[in-house]
């Protein structure tokens, strides 16, 4: 039975049974460098890319890919000197994942005796494969997306789905619908060229599975081998170095994160929250009343002062009035 699975499976399930696992088993340990590296300040993401960076962290054949595509296609995904130490603290996190993961996989699913120096052969031969494959890749899936955009908007303003586009549809649908055609163009040709390059992957796997010598011991001896090779000599000293380990990578995160926490340029801060007074109606209707008072007071001052301005005004226009009345020459007197 286990011969006939190992010889109908196929590379790419080979791969992916490999890399997948190694994927996951040593991306926890890159994180804590990562955010360690980031919390001392060594080194800044750029949004849009962070996911594309975490993507390639975590695959153990990208170590060689990353700096051929940031120096051959200006993509950069940060800035620091964070990246490269944490690409290089990956390499032995690559080795043992890999290691650890194919002689599971040989034991188990190809029943091939693992040789000596398995996690550090596969990893350079897949690191030179990730070094051209990853390359051509980010090239063909960035060149395909640029055109699926360009092709999507020319849809949008041909006559016959001018309608559609323009009218048919409100603006969020209609971003929707573009987004949705050069997505899924682009996305099918990602995930084609993720099958070819595992596939490759699957065959250097399996090529080294066929010079490796079979297994002497049979299914249930092989299960008993590789539950005994997870299971370390000395429990208690593996133990305490993960406590310990976990321990002071804790603390100096902690230690490094309140100096070094980025703050925002001065350009984009934020204006200060005041917090408001709790409204007490008593008080208001207390101080409005008060407010009030002092309004009608003064508007009664100013009343009486411009009626006091009004009446001195009259008083001066009746003086100037008999004034001028006395001083006319009476009629039919000669002067």
């Amino acid at each position: 039975m286990m011969v006939d699975e190992r010889e109908s499976m196929s590379p790419t399930s080979i791969g992916l049974g490999v890399l997948w696992p190694a994927c996951w088993t040593g991306l926890p340990i890159k994180l804590v460098f990562a955010l360690l590296a980031m919390a001392m300040g060594l080194m800044q993401f750029e949004g849009r890319l962070a996911i594309a960076f975490l993507m390639l962290l975590a695959s153990p054949v990208t170590v060689f890919a990353v700096p051929i595509i940031t120096l051959t296609f200006d993509s950069h995904f940060g800035e620091g000197i964070g990246m490269p130490l944490l690409f290089l603290l990956s390499i032995p996190i690559d080795i043992w994942a890999l290691g650890v993961v194919s002689r599971t996989f040989l034991l188990e699913r190809l029943g091939k005796e693992p040789p000596d120096g398995l996690g550090l052969a596969l990893w350079w031969k897949s690191a030179l494969v990730g070094a051209f494959f990853m390359p051509v890749m980010w090239f063909l899936v960035s060149t395909v997306t640029e055109v699926a955009i360009s092709t999507s908007r020319s849809l949008a303003e041909m006559e016959s789905l001018r309608f559609v586009f323009s009218t048919g549809l409100p603006i969020a649908e209609r971003i929707g619908l573009e987004v949705t055609v050069w997505g899924s163009v682009s996305s099918a040709v990602l995930i084609v060229l993720l099958v070819i390059g595992v596939s490759i992957i699957g065959r250097i796997i399996r090529r080294t599975a066929e010079a490796a010598r079979p297994a002497p011991e049979n299914y249930q001896g092989l299960v008993t081998r590789w539950d005994l090779e997870r299971v370390p000599a000395d429990q208690g000293l593996l133990l305490t170095t993960f406590t310990v380990a976990g321990v002071v990578l804790a603390l100096l995160f902690w230690a490094v994160l309140p100096v070094t926490t980025p703050h925002p340029h001065e350009c984009c801060k934020k204006p200060e929250a005041k917090v408001q007074p709790p409204f007490k109606p008593l008080e208001t209707l207390n101080r409005d009343e008060q407010l009030i008072a002092r309004l009608a007071a003064q508007v009664d001052v100013l009343e009486q002062q411009k009626a006091e301005a009004e009446a001195g005004k009259n008083e001066k226009g009746m003086g100037k009035v008999q004034g001028g009345q006395e001083a006319l020459p009476l009629p039919g007197r000669k002067p």
